[in-house]
């Protein structure tokens, strides 16, 4: 095998570590001491989870990120090593700090707070492009968040396209709610757009769901636009696709989204029918709910293996 294809796929991103407290009051009130009765520290962001997840369906993963000097970043390659990818294009930023995001779930909705520390330092002219094009693909999640990178996304993907790879692109949220248009420089170098329906209205500044896949149909190949419950629904051109995801008991949400990439994108690169991607990636997703946090389902091997095989 040449080393261009060594890896399926690079993934280009953030990294940090979920803290999520669990059975929490409906209410908070301030200056009030607030009791949790479950903690779960584990492996979180959006690059992190959808790399450790993806590697564990049998692919190798490339990860490029940034960490601290610091234990939580440590941490974070150790619980990504032992999911079988490759840290080592990872740089530690000396006398920074690894970001870190705080999760209060509620009983219909969730609180996410985020320490960015490193994920905002990180440039294009961090970035080994050797290593990364060492790959069939190239994933980049979190576009928001990349403050220094994002200026050069669009070159990142343009010179990942030169160079053979398909491309691929979770924005997820603005946290500054600004959704700026420089997003659409990116665009026409992404072969699949993976956003939800909250995500794709504010791409497309487009209110309706249906009508916002259908403005980004025309600016990227393929758009898969996550849909919670409801499923999933793709566009190809004129062409839709839907898909229903399994019933299931779920646990925790968090990493669903991330959890579907991975097992859409891990048929995609393999040439599959996107009914098919459709279908493996709600499976991946509900698969991720079964647990707590975005990858704990997945580090469960007996039960991953159980649950993909139905």
């Amino acid at each position: 095998m040449s080393d261009k294809n060594h890896f399926e796929i690079s993934v280009v991103g953030e990294m940090n570590l979920d803290l999520v407290l669990y059975g929490l009051p409906p209410q908070f009130e301030p200056d009030r001491e607030h009791l949790a009765s479950g903690l779960t520290l584990t492996l979180g962001s959006s690059s992190a989870i959808f790399a450790h997840n993806f590697a564990l369906l049998g692919n190798r993963v490339r990860f490029h990120s940034a960490i601290g000097e610091d234990p939580l970043g440590e941490l974070c390659l150790e619980r990504l090593g032992e999911s079988g990818v490759d840290v080592a294009a990872v740089r530690k930023f000396r006398g920074k700090q690894t970001g870190l995001t705080v999760i209060l779930p509620q009983t219909e909705k969730r609180y996410i707070l985020t320490y960015q520390g490193v994920m905002a330092d990180m440039r294009f002219e961090d970035l080994d492009l050797q290593r990364i094009f060492q790959a069939r693909h190239l994933h980049l999640s979190s576009y928001f968040l990349q403050r220094a990178l994002r200026p050069r996304v669009a070159d990142l993907f343009r010179l990942a396209k030169e160079a053979g790879l398909s491309t691929s692109l979770d924005t997820n949220d603005d946290p500054e709610g600004r959704w700026d248009r420089d997003v659409l420089d990116v665009f026409p170098w992404v072969n699949v757009l993976l956003p939800n329906e909250r995500e794709a209205c504010c791409l497309a500044q487009i209110d309706n769901p249906e009508r916002a896949l259908a403005f980004l149909a025309e600016k990227v190949k393929l758009v898969v636009m996550k849909c919670g419950q409801e499923g999933v629904v793709a566009q190809r051109g004129n062409t839709k696709f839907r898909a229903s995801p399994p019933a299931v008991a779920a646990v925790d949400t968090i990493g669903a989204g991330d959890s579907f990439d991975a097992g859409f994108l891990h048929q995609f690169i393999r040439g599959a029918e996107v009914n098919e991607c459709l279908r493996y990636g709600n499976l991946t997703g509900a698969l991720s709910t079964t647990r707590s946090g975005g990858t704990e389902a997945f580090r469960d091997v007996a039960h991953r293996k159980s649950f993909l095989s139905q």
